[in-house]
């Protein structure tokens, strides 16, 4: 019987901007949507099958869980049939919390923690020597070993080396009728007037019960006696001979029998980092804290305090305090706060950034007297923290952000955790140092470890052992092996976290569920790919149906079916070109074929630029796995850094380079990772990073707010005449202000009508149609079109529209130079993809002035980009090299490589086995080395 293949059937899609399209696209197959940035993929793949497919599921709950959940909208789509139940892995899910560890996203810390807390060991923190816990009959049998036919007394230890007079601890044991205590070593009759020295430390042991071991009247009450002395002592107690002055202690606790010094016995939360109970206090499980940085202080020394060359005054204006006791500070010194910063002596500075309580006497020399100056003040720097401690204020935020720099908590170092719960070790080694290995050492560690444990604990691990592995091994097969478990999610780019997710859905090992992913091979090394390929053929061959947003020629070529959308981008956009298997795909006439059949290419230039000779040496860089690099980048060139994922290109680049670039040009705080030195800075005249960050978070952010153009287009309409006659300001054509605004939707456009029990539902304004202005305002036309046609014209039709408009326009045809001609004007930015923000980033900064001495540095600029797209732009910053700028891009795209003047790859491997430079130069020398691993994938290209 053959297997009849199911569909899922979405009739008449119409969302964004789809044309009332009709798809079937095959279940429990893995189906990849190609097609031109813009031009509907995730329209339909997201926007239309997703968004049903949550719908539906949430319709399934009550109505009153409904009401908590929002609504969600109702795509515009006639129906979806063949649905099942959707799971979406995006790329923008990375969770910037820094709590958030790789380890606690895949929930792999959790079995660790669990696997500590059941069969690890405990050492002492003092003497390294193993600890031991009894259970209570393990304590009863010792005692009848150890005490055969003695009297003896059972204590209860109840305070431990405290201060304290202690005289209401002593009138409730007596109410509760306890007759002795054992204080300091000597026994005392506990009376209701009894007060111990206040001022020293005692130790009180309650007598709870006299035994005569073999005694059968003792032997009857001994259980109960010895659990009420368990609980008034926490879990230890002691036994003294009659006559002796010796205590010995049990502990049902972790303790260390020479010192009586005991650990709780561990739970999993005892090695959580966001649990009181096993948190570094220092840090509150950070890791790191807030260090006050005195460099930040000062900016101009030359100034006076009163000029405001002290810079944490002019933030904390409000508090006159600080102020009057640093001129008293500088009274006793005999300067005021009129002098120059650079006069001021080492001493007074001392005192005036950590404080000083002093009495001074000063000579009044026209007086003949002196006068007694008091001063006491804890200091700047204590008063600060004080201030951040408590973020009271707006203030405090400013202080934090100006003059704080992150250092690693000196308490833990890093560790995140208490020292009591790095005691716990198993086969010699810490939680601590277990989350510390990358996963590939971890994988290693696990098996060793196997054969270590007694037979008893290897019955407890076993089942724990088995989780980790399994999930361990989904991390490793979509080439994550670099990655440690104590990376903070929020250093992971957007590739890797969908990867992450990617492989604990692969864990969670459901079936019949539609995954949907969006470009999973974003920085993704071609050799990592085919793993990635593998990982999703195993979620389709254990029956799930996945669909796949995706540009890269090898999954396109291994997918079972493949739909191309097109014909271009935007509203010329949105309809389904081409359908069927990818052998297919060769005859097909679209644009995408035409890449993969090589009719179309990008082609690789003729000669290398030569650069201009200038270059910036960075030596000795060794963060995070760097080994003591040192990197040499050619100016005037295009440079572009390769290497497998996590061989350091970012440590280097965007951890190294570029934070020591931004502090040097504009000051700014974020601290490099340790570098020897760096040379050549003179060489460049500014710094612009383009990365994929959203441009704007809310839906009032626009291209053309972003671009600045909206205020020349502002300034336009306000120099009409009929504005000029009505008395129109540039503020009229704003929709963020009142005035020309319409106020019913207060220039929003959009009305949210909200319904219990039903999802919110968006209509355009009543009052203004969603033109987000009044009447009034739109009856200023500049060639027949008011200022809200303006923002719903697409970026193609703008060109021709402002052409006799050399400043509009210029802004204009850069947003179209970069392959943006298909969005509009006013579209929000919260609508557009990674890619499409950062290429209005990088049209922004074409647009400006050149000095033809930028250095640019973008991190993997074709993250959704179509072949046809990586063209456009490489076309644009090919324009901005020939103008005498330098570009270092880091990008693992061979469209990209193979365009490149200078290759600096990095590697060989990932993590440990990285951070080396292997091989630089041209595309044509990197294809020789033997070492390079893009440079075997390179030869294919070129």
């Amino acid at each position: 019987m053959s297997k009849s293949t199911e569909y899922i059937e979405v009739y008449g899609a119409r969302e964004h901007n789809l044309k009332n399209i009709n798809v079937k696209i095959p279940r429990n197959e893995l189906v990849v949507i190609t097609g031109l940035s813009g031009s509907g993929k995730s329209s339909l793949a997201f926007d239309t099958i997703f968004a049903e497919g949550q719908r539906r599921y949430i319709e399934t709950f009550s109505a009153y869980a409904r009401q908590f959940l929002g609504g969600l909208e109702r795509p515009d789509v006639d129906k979806i049939e063949g649905l099942s139940p959707v799971i979406a892995i995006e790329q923008k899910t990375t969770n910037k919390n820094p709590r958030s560890t790789v380890g606690t996203v895949t929930e792999l810390y959790d079995y660790l923690r669990l696997l500590f807390a059941r069969v690890s060991d405990a050492y002492s923190q003092t003497t390294g020597k193993k600890l031991v816990s009894y259970t209570e009959d393990q304590i009863l049998d010792a005692i009848k070993e150890n005490y055969k036919n003695e009297k003896i007394m059972l204590m209860a230890p109840v305070v431990r080396s405290r201060k304290g007079h202690y005289h209401e601890l002593f009138v409730q044991m007596a109410k509760k009728g306890y007759g002795q205590a054992r204080i300091d070593g000597e026994l005392q009759d506990i009376e209701y007037d009894l007060k111990l020295d206040r001022y020293k430390t005692h130790d009180i042991d309650i007598v709870i019960d006299r035994w005569i071991i073999g005694e059968s009247a003792s032997e009857a009450r001994m259980e109960k006696s010895l659990r009420t002395a368990m609980e008034m002592g926490e879990g230890l107690i002691g036994i003294q001979k009659l006559g002796s002055t010796e205590i010995e202690y049990f502990s049902k606790n972790l303790m260390d029998a020479e010192t009586g010094h005991s650990l709780a016995l561990p739970e999993p939360n005892t090695f959580s980092f966001n649990s009181p109970k096993g948190s570094c206090p220092s840090c509150k499980g950070l890791g790191t804290i807030k260090k006050i940085n005195t460099d930040y202080f000062v900016e101009n020394n030359k100034l006076s305090i009163n000029q405001g060359a002290l810079l944490p005054l002019e933030d904390i204006k409000s508090n006159k305090f600080v102020l009057t006791q640093i001129k008293n500070i500088l009274e006793i010194f005999g300067l005021g706060l009129a002098t120059p910063f650079k006069d001021i002596p080492e001493e007074a500075l001392d005192y005036i950034y950590n404080g000083c309580n002093k009495e001074f006497n000063k000579d009044l020399k026209y007086a003949g007297i002196s006068k007694k100056i008091k001063i006491s003040f804890d200091g700047l720097i204590p008063f600060m923290e004080e201030l951040i401690e408590e973020r009271e204020s707006y203030e405090a935020i400013l202080l934090e952000r100006h003059f704080t720099t992150e250092e690693t908590c000196p308490e833990c170092k890093g560790t995140r955790l208490q020292p009591s719960s790095l005691s716990f070790k198993i086969d010699g080694k810490n939680i601590a140092e277990i989350n510390g290995l990358s996963l590939s050492d971890l994988k290693e560690w696990l098996a060793d470890v196997k054969g270590k444990f007694s037979e008893k604990k290897s019955i407890i691990a076993h089942e724990i052992l088995k989780e980790i592995e399994t999930r361990l091994q989904f991390l490793l097969d979509v080439g994550l092996d670099y990655l440690s478990l104590s990376r903070s999610s929020k250093t992971l780019s957007g590739g890797e976290s969908q990867r992450i997710r990617l492989a604990t859905q692969i864990g969670s090992q459901l079936v019949n569920v539609l995954y949907i992913l969006d470009e999973p091979s974003i920085g993704l090394h071609q050799r990592d790919n085919e793993r990635l390929i593998n990982s999703l053929k195993n979620l389709r061959d254990i029956g799930n149906s996945v669909l796949v947003v995706e540009h890269d020629k090898d999954m396109i070529m291994e997918a079972d079916e493949v739909l191309d959308i097109g014909p271009r981008a935007g509203k010329f956009g949105g309809e389904i070109l081409w359908q069927g298997k990818p052998k297919d795909l060769l005859k097909a006439d679209t644009i995408t074929a035409d890449y993969i059949t090589g009719k179309r290419k990008i082609a690789i230039p003729e000669v290398r630029r030569e650069g201009n000779g200038k270059n910036i040496i960075l030596k000795g860089a060794t963060g995070n796995n760097l080994k003591n690099v040192t990197l040499d980048i050619p100016l005037g060139k295009l440079v572009v850094v390769t290497g497998i994922s996590g061989s350091g290109k970012s440590s280097l680049i965007n951890g190294t380079l570029y934070p020591i670039l931004n502090k040097h040009f504009y000051r700014a705080v974020q601290e490099p990772l340790p570098y020897k030195k760096v040379e050549g800075l003179d060489n460049i005249d500014k710094i612009v990073d383009v990365d994929q960050t959203p441009i704007g978070r809310t839906p009032r952010s626009n291209p053309a707010t972003y671009t600045g153009m909206f205020t020349d287009i502002r300034n336009l309409f306000s120099e009409l005449p009929e504005s000029k006659i009505r008395g129109y300001k540039p503020g009229r054509f704003s929709f963020n202000v009142k005035g020309g605004r319409c106020e019913t939707c207060q220039g929003g456009g959009l009305k949210v009508i909200e319904m219990n029990f039903l999802p919110d539902v968006y209509v355009h304004c009543e009052t203004c149609n969603g033109k987000r202005f009044n009447r009034e305002t739109l009856e200023v036309r500049y060639k027949g079109k008011s200022i809200s046609d303006v923002l719903d014209m697409t970026i193609d039709e703008a060109v021709d529209f402002f052409q006799p408009i050399p400043k509009i326009f210029a802004r204009v045809k850069t947003l179209q130079d970069v392959g943006l001609g298909y969005i509009t004007m006013g579209q929000q930015s919260t609508t557009l993809s990674g890619g499409e923000a950062q290429r209005i980033k990088l049209a922004t900064e074409l647009a400006k002035r050149q000095t033809g001495n930028t250095l640019y540095i973008l991190d993997e600029p074709t993250t959704g980009l179509h072949f046809e797209d990586v063209k456009i732009l490489m076309d644009a910053i090919n324009k901005l090299v020939e103008l005498g700028n330098s570009f270092i891009i880091i990008e693992h795209n061979m469209d990209v490589i193979k365009l490149a003047d200078h290759i600096i790859d990095v590697g060989p491997e990932g993590g440990k086995y990285g951070g080396e430079i292997i091989a630089k130069g041209t595309p044509e020398e990197i294809i020789k080395s033997k070492k390079s691993l893009t440079g075997k994938y390179l030869k294919k290209e070129m």
